[in-house]
């Protein structure tokens, strides 16, 4: 058996019922998919059993990636990357319609959703994420104005994206078995009426500048972004004396529009 690496976040996901539950909300059949992080392969096989249009995966791991090639080799309809998906071009790759699965490694879980909504063109070509995330972010994701874990993840997914269906894992899916619990959150890509930020950047820099200093109000960070703090705040109807979770998603849009506008 192949020993997994700490250094890339490896678990493999063995569970045959959690690997069917995958399956089934990605519509495999005649569809374009992209899977990051195949691992072993035991997705893998899974959606191959399916039979995709066609498949990439994209693997970070030398050695799992020469095993993959070796192993999928007669598939034509399968091609894969020895890669970092985090410097990955997914955008240029994948074909229209595309469903991205990913059991996705720990450490970089959020980097790699951030990068998927950083899509140039939007809407994009994929058009569902099947991801696995630790439950704790997966929470950061899900958590909704006014919850204890509501806070950038949850703003800047909203601005792109919609949860349309999640479940729990429990470690014991996993080898080897990690010391927290996972989550398999399932996104469809939507034009969000209340967002009319051009560059996704500069929500991220607006979530990062006001939960940085979470605790404070907000009146700190409305002095960094802007020259007249108060004259901004007026015009946008915002309150400088509450803190960074007292603000609303569609109150976030709104600043990171007001501050677009002002470069």
């Amino acid at each position: 058996m192949i020993k997994p690496k700490k250094s890339l976040g490896q678990n493999f996901l063995t569970d045959k019922n959690i690997i069917n539950k995958i399956i089934n909300f990605s519509e495999i059949n005649k569809n374009n998919i992209l899977e990051i992080g195949p691992g072993t392969g035991n997705l893998t096989r899974k959606i191959i059993e399916k039979k995709p249009k066609k498949l990439l995966l994209v693997e970070k791991d030398n050695l799992l990636s020469r095993n993959l090639k070796n192993e999928f080799k007669n598939f034509n309809n399968v091609k894969i990357y020895n890669n970092d998906i985090l410097k990955f071009d997914i955008e240029k790759n994948i074909n229209k319609d595309t469903i991205i699965i990913g059991n996705l490694p720990y450490n970089v879980s959020s980097q790699i959703l951030i990068k998927l909504i950083r899509f140039k063109k939007w809407l994009p070509k994929f058009k569902r994420l099947v991801l696995m995330f630790q439950k704790e972010v997966a929470d950061k994701i899900l958590a909704s104005y006014g919850s204890e874990h509501y806070g950038r993840l949850a703003i800047i997914t909203a601005a792109k994206l919609k949860v349309v269906d999640y479940f729990d894992v429990s470690p014991n899916s996993f080898y080897p078995v990690p010391k927290v619990k996972s989550t398999v959150l399932i996104f469809e890509p939507i034009i969000n009426k209340d967002y009319k930020v051009k560059n996704i950047e500069n929500l991220e820099k607006i979530s990062h500048i006001f939960f940085s200093r979470k605790r404070k109000m907000i009146n700190k960070a409305f002095k960094i972004l802007f020259k007249e703090p108060e004259e901004v705040a007026k015009k946008i109807h915002i309150k400088l004396s509450l803190r960074p979770t007292r603000l609303t998603i569609c109150e976030y849009f709104k600043i990171a529009k007001f501050f677009e506008n002002s470069l």
